[in-house]
């Protein structure tokens, strides 16, 4: 049994796992971390991605090669692409569940790879309303390690940070045994609880204001009051901010405005106020607080001082350098309100990555977000891709056969025990970085608004809304998150639309947005389907303030954290808890007229 699954089998929970670790941490990653030999060494592997794909897919299957699957399949020890092609079929979660189903209930066979895996990642379950089971290793860890330092190395050519301290909006659950005794937690608790986590954030100099606990706390809402808290004590040393998704750290300066002056009341006094209940949590807090009247009385003359919060950030953290997150495909939408707090502070994106393993690195980081682009890095994983402008049935192609231009689904193997499988994002090759492909993120395929022949992504959902949300500047009223629904219970089926709003506009342009939304879906299908009656009038739901923060509690409590939480654009059958949640908060409804 490795180190890692001895920290998740007998801890009791996250802190225990990151304080051991930070123990292992003194007597290891000792050696001097070179950013320009990382980034040498990533442009050599560029050059050679094809023939470098081939050796990492050499390896994973040597590596695997006792695993049940691959031995049912006939691969028999081969380890070409070609025969690997022939025997591993293109699969999706589903066809792995009765193979991970043995594992979670204990079986130690080889099963899905040659030695037993750590520990499972969870997904959210948010969207199609069911969590995952997806293998992890060590592997995948040092996957993640080379992402991150090879990023980082291109990130400091450009911002360069010193040895100062990061606002890291993480939160780690509780892992948990299955039923045979195997660990799982988010994909963030396991990697963040490897014994490798507190060396790697040294390296790439980012290492948290935070203490553990708060990381680790048992409630959402303290911890994210206590990282705003640590980071207003660690003001002038906080050079970057962090969260998985764009999201999280919207949400952060978003509960800012409603708490800065309890905030400042506890950094007065050097008392931590009553909503924070969490012993662990607040001990640790305890160690860290001072009275400091004149740090409370800056932070106030700051905030006084801003119009709608406009720059906060740089006003609260006058080194900063840039603020990192997930900021492609779902979340997109937030970008707006991130750059209101960020004012001239750079959004860097982060990678690109699934709970499943890591494809590419954004190696552009003055890129701005929607038109940033990730360099598949080609010895971490094993790629092809779906043409999705073929016909009906298209034959994968390799990493060294993508074309210009051209949108594809990616097929992922990694060294944990996945196979050809189908990750359901649509990317499109935006370009080369020497021979391996930049891609950009285009959307979920899983996503699909669909009632006759009409068939509109997550991507045309998008679009659509931003095309609408502009309608309410002039109201000075900011759309603040959204979904959408299939309504088919009547006779003609029609689109569902649901709105959290900021205030309440003007109902004529309320009705204009309704009609707007309509009209912008310009998929021929939807369009002519809308002029023949045969998809009712798109309709557009406003809720009430507070609902998506109910859906993000309600994933909270299903064992979910705010690292994985990604707002569902769809709702539907498969997840019903969130469409009552949404449809019990509806305040007002309004029909498009458009067609």
């Amino acid at each position: 049994m490795s180190n890692n699954q001895v920290n998740f089998g007998y801890k009791e929970g996250s802190v225990e796992i990151l304080k051991e670790n930070e123990e292992l941490n003194k007597n290891a990653g000792n050696e001097e971390f070179d950013p320009e030999k990382m980034i040498k060494e990533f442009e050599e592997s560029s050059r050679n991605a094809g023939k470098i794909q081939a050796e990492t897919l050499r390896k994973i299957l040597e590596e695997n090669a006792s695993a049940e699957y691959l031995l049912e399949v006939g691969l028999n020890g081969r380890t070409d692409s070609e025969s690997f092609k022939q025997c591993v079929p293109v699969v999706t979660h589903k066809d792995l569940e009765p193979y991970i189903q043995r594992i979670i209930k204990g079986e130690t066979t080889p099963i899905l790879t040659g030695k037993p895996f750590s520990s499972f990642s969870v997904s959210s379950g948010t969207t199609q309303g069911k969590r995952k089971f997806i293998p992890f290793n060590d592997q995948l860890f040092d996957n993640t390690t080379q992402v991150f330092l090879t990023t980082f190395a291109y990130r400091n050519r450009e911002f360069p940070i010193k040895n100062g301290k990061a606002l890291m909006l993480l939160y780690s659950s509780k892992p948990f045994l299955t039923e045979g005794g195997v660990p799982s937690a988010t994909a963030a608790t396991n990697v963040c609880g490897h014994r490798g986590y507190k060396d790697l954030l040294k390296k790439i100099r980012s290492q948290s204001c935070s203490p553990d606990e708060v990381i680790c706390g048992s409630v959402f809402n303290q911890s994210l009051y206590c990282h705003l808290l640590c980071g207003l004590l660690s003001y002038n040393e906080i050079e970057s901010i962090y969260s998985t998704f764009a999201h999280s750290i919207v949400q952060a300066f978003e509960t800012f405005e409603q708490v800065w002056e309890d905030l400042c009341s506890d950094i007065r006094f050097g008392t931590l106020n009553d909503r924070v209940t969490d012993p662990n949590t607040r001990a640790a807090m305890s160690k860290l607080l001072k009275p400091n009247p004149d740090l409370a009385d800056m932070i106030t003359r700051k905030c006084s001082g801003l119009t709608n919060w406009y720059g906060l950030i740089p006003e609260l953290f006058p080194n900063i350098k840039y603020v990192y997150g997930i900021m492609t495909g779902a979340m997109e939408p937030y970008i707006k309100q991130l750059r209101r707090y960020a004012g001239g502070v750079p959004l860097v994106c982060a990678d690109y990555a699934a709970s499943e393993g890591w494809i590419g690195a954004n190696i552009n980081p003055r890129s701005p977000p929607e038109e940033v682009t990730f360099a598949v890095i080609p010895n971490i994983g094993y790629y092809e891709f779906i043409p999705l402008n073929e016909g009906a049935e298209p034959k994968p192609v390799g990493l060294a056969d993508v074309k210009l231009g051209e949108e594809y689904e990616i097929i992922l193997t990694n060294f944990a025990g996945l196979y050809r499988y189908r990750l359901g994002d649509t990317v499109k090759v935006a370009g080369f970085h020497n021979s391996t492909p930049e891609l950009k993120y285009v959307c979920r395929q899983n996503l699909m608004l669909c009632i006759n022949i009409d068939k509109n992504t997550e991507n045309d959902l998008q679009v659509a809304v931003e095309a609408a949300s502009k309608l309410l500047v002039a109201e000075k009223v900011d759309l603040i998150d959204f979904t959408s629904h299939v309504d088919l219970t009547k006779e003609v089926g029609h689109y569902v639309i649901f709105w959290e709003l900021s205030g309440e506009p003007d109902e004529n342009v309320v009705k204009e947005c309704c009609n707007c939304l309509d009209q912008s879906f310009v998929d021929m299908g939807y369009v002519s389907s809308r002029k023949a009656g045969m998809i009712g009038p798109l309709e557009l739901r406003i809720v009430r303030k507070g609902t998506f923060n109910k859906i993000l509690l309600h994933c909270l409590n299903m064992g979910n954290t705010p690292n994985q939480f990604k707002t569902p654009r769809y709702v539907g059958s498969n997840n019903m808890p969130i469409f009552e949640i949404v449809c019990d908060n509806v305040a007002k409804s309004y029909f498009s007229t458009a067609y």
